[in-house]
Formats: structure tokens, sequence, C-alpha cells
């Protein structure tokens, strides 16, 4: 009697065992005959090794991924671009990553317009080219991409492929921070602070510092830390100076530790 049992429990998992092999078979057929779509289904479970009756298998994951690739379909590419950046599954090749980003990022794939542009602005795997890089960051960034925005932003405030404009650099500093993006308020901060493509204003500067700090950016909690102290944007307040100082330097901000030493912040 038990053995019935215990045979009636299992065979639900045989049946699924069988189904799911049958599945997989009627997968490979289909990418073997070249199916692009099986292809990247064949991929995607060698690669996560989620499928039962598939190990995970790295080599096999990219020869579909490649396979499916070849054949134009730009998600792939991209994702096999990534692959050879991070080297995920296969050896790290910047040359590769940037053919196939490429590929992907002129059927308009926003994120590999972004890493492209990143490949030409740090010279990965192709010559460093800033035109270019602005050329990709301006195509993403205009799709919304955030980090794409505030590395454009960072062209036209450093004058990196394009003619330096300040004010331009705000203006996609702006909308990257007011997506949250921590790097671009800390950048829209310091304009603000310094009076760079926007009128002077320590108020805005300590909110956009205040933003970023809050996401533990050291250079923001050492400023936002010196408006506390000098009263600049907001009430003089030693012991929030205190606080984002002491962050900071904790966050392994050199300057703040100067400052705390050399304004003896310890004694508030």
């Amino acid at each position: 009697m038990k053995k019935i049992i215990f045979l009636l429990l299992i065979a639900p998992f045989f049946f699924a065992l069988q189904a799911n092999s049958q599945a997989i078979e009627k997968i490979r057929d289909l990418a073997e005959q070249g199916d692009a779509s099986a292809q990247i289904e064949l991929g995607n479970c060698y690669y996560y090794g989620e499928r039962i009756g598939i190990l995970k298998d790295s080599t096999e994951a990219i020869k579909w991924f490649t396979k499916a690739s070849e054949q134009g379909h730009a998600e792939t590419q991209f994702k096999l671009g990534i692959c050879y950046i991070n080297g995920n599954n296969v050896v790290k090749d910047y040359k590769e990553a940037v053919k196939w980003l490429k590929k992907a990022a002129e059927q308009k794939i926003v994120k590999a317009q972004f890493f492209l542009g990143l490949c030409y602005y740090e010279g990965e795997g192709i010559l460093k080219d800033y035109e270019e890089a602005v050329k990709w960051f301006t195509e993403a960034a205009e799709k919304e991409h955030t980090e794409a925005q505030l590395k454009l932003g960072v062209c036209y405030y450093n004058g990196e492929g394009v003619i330096k404009d300040d004010k331009e650099a705000v203006k996609w500093f702006t909308k990257a921070a007011e997506k949250g993006l921590s790097g671009a308020q800390y950048n829209l901060g310091s304009c603000y602070y310094n009076g760079e493509g926007v009128v002077k204003d320590y108020k805005k500067a300590a909110k956009w510092y205040k933003k970023a700090a809050e996401q533990k950016n050291a250079s923001a909690q050492y400023y936002l830390g010196l408006h506390y102290f000098d009263g600049m944007g907001v009430l003089k307040d030693p012991g929030k100076a205190k606080y984002w100082i002491k962050l900071s330097y904790e966050n392994g901000y050199e300057k703040a530790k100067e400052f705390w030493e050399k304004h003896e912040l310890w004694k508030y």
C-alpha cells in the first residue's frame, strides 16, 4: 500500500520531467533549424540552468546567444555585449563587446547606446573618441536613460567631444538628478554652489547635496557639512555639520577628515 502511495506521489514529477524533456527537444530542434526565438530560449536555459533536464552551461549559452545575435536579434546582441564586458560566461573581451553593442545600438537599443558611449568615452575595446561618446550618450539621454543623461552632462561640463557649455550640463544633470541619480544630484549641487550654468544659489546647492548625501555620496556629505558649518543656504548648525562631515570621512573622503581635524568637530 505504501509503495502504491509513493508511486502516486512521484508520478506527477515523472510526467512533468517527460513533458519538459519533450519541450526542450522541440526548442532545440527549432534552434538548430535557425529559429532565433528558440535559440534565445535555449541560450537562456543554459545561461540560468532553470529548466529541468538542462544544467547550467556557459559555453552552450554563449553559443546560442551568438547564433541569435548573428541573425540580428537586437536585445540578444546587447546581452552578448554585456557578457563580454563583464566576463560573464566568457573571457572578458572589450573588442567583442563593442562589436555587439554597436549592432544593438544601431537598432535603437537604448541600453546598448549608453554602454557603447561608455566604451568610446573610456577607450575600452576601441580608440577613445569623445565625439562618438557624446553621439551615443545623446541618443540614449534623449530616450530618458538616466546614466546617459549624467554622462552627457559631464561631457558638456568638461568640454569633452563638445564645446564646453555649463547651461547644457545643468540641463542634463537636472534631468538625471530629478530621477534620483546621486552623482547627478552632487554635480547639480556643485553647479549651484559655484554658479556654473546657473545663478549661484546656496539654498539649491544644499538641497541637491542633501539628496545625494542621503544616498551615501561622500563628496556630497562633505559639502553639505560645509553648508551647515558656515550657514550657507541653511541655518548654521555645527551638530549637523559634524554629522555629515563625519559620515563623509568614514566613507573615504579625505578632505572631510582634514576638515574634521582642523576645526576639531568632535567638540560639537
